[in-house]
């Protein structure tokens, strides 16, 4: 269990949320936190990713628009 403090304005838009939709307060605080946490997840492992690219000494090289359209199926 977490209890969570937040400022007047946050709550009211919180409350008005819920009231309006129907579903509950923990609803919408716990999906906005599933979804912050896979944001810093995802950048936490890109910086881990990045650190080790470094630390490996390998060459990059630049990708070309064309490049990562085609690679994507992205190309006209």
């Amino acid at each position: 269990m977490l209890t969570v403090r937040l400022p007047e304005d946050i709550e009211q838009r919180l409350n008005a949320l819920a009231a309006q939709t129907g579903r509950s307060k923990s609803f919408y605080v716990r999906e906005a936190l599933l979804a912050y946490m896979e944001d810093m997840e995802g950048a936490y492992l890109a910086e881990q990713r990045y650190t080790e690219f470094v630390k490996s000494g390998a060459a990059a090289s630049p990708l070309e628009r064309e490049d990562v359209e085609r690679n994507l199926d992205l190309a006209d």
